[in-house]
């Protein structure tokens, strides 16, 4: 009875996932990646990573890109897919949820302004 419930609550995991992930930053440090994004200091990837445009704030986005690292590789081995595949998912949802303002660089290397 406890293996269907486990098995349950990995699904709903793995279902929620894009929902989950800017929960996995504390309520401050989410403030603070909003606010750098508004302000172009950071930018994020067609691969779901962040960038630091500033390079005063690498050490954050060092940060915040090892947490991505982590969960986009725990979706990956759940869903049996590549990491890379599972960023570029999450990529989409982070440009939904982003403020104006934020940089994006596409695929193709070039930078635009979300509006």
């Amino acid at each position: 009875m406890f293996l269907p419930f486990r098995t349950f609550l990995c699904v709903l995991t793995i279902l929620l996932g894009g929902l989950l992930l800017p929960g996995a930053y504390a309520p401050t440090q989410a403030q603070d990646l909003d606010a750098l994004r508004a302000s172009g200091a950071v930018g994020e990837t067609a691969e779901g990573y962040l960038v630091a445009r500033d390079p005063s704030f690498q050490a954050f986005v060092d940060q915040v890109n090892a947490k991505r690292r982590r969960i986009y590789a725990e979706r990956a081995k759940a869903q049996g897919v590549p990491v890379d595949q599972v960023g570029r998912v999450y990529a989409k949802e982070i440009f939904d949820d982003a403020p104006p303002g934020t940089w994006f660089r596409g695929p193709d290397g070039k930078w635009v302004q979300k509006k």
